[in-house]
């Protein structure tokens, strides 16, 4: 384990970082924005499309819930009362 430790410190210092890359950039954050107003588009029509998990788009769109919630219904968008 100490030497285990060791290693990953001097990877560390040499500016090596561990873990799996991450797919997720601006590009692919906006085009998911873009297309969570869309009521005929589910969350997880979205993330297939855009090649990631539900849960990807969760953990990087932390006001998610909000901006499905928030949306108004195609039925009520060109009402006036």
């Amino acid at each position: 384990m100490q030497g285990t430790n060791e290693g990953l410190a001097a990877a560390r210092a040499r500016g090596r970082v561990g873990g799996r890359p991450s797919v997720v950039n601006d590009k692919l954050l906006r085009a998911a924005r873009d297309m969570l107003p869309n009521p005929e588009s589910s969350i997880e029509t979205i993330a297939a499309l855009l090649g990631v998990s539900v849960g990807t788009l969760y953990n990087h769109i932390p006001d998610l819930k909000e901006l499905r919630t928030s949306r108004v219904p195609a039925q009520l968008e060109g009402c006036t009362r």
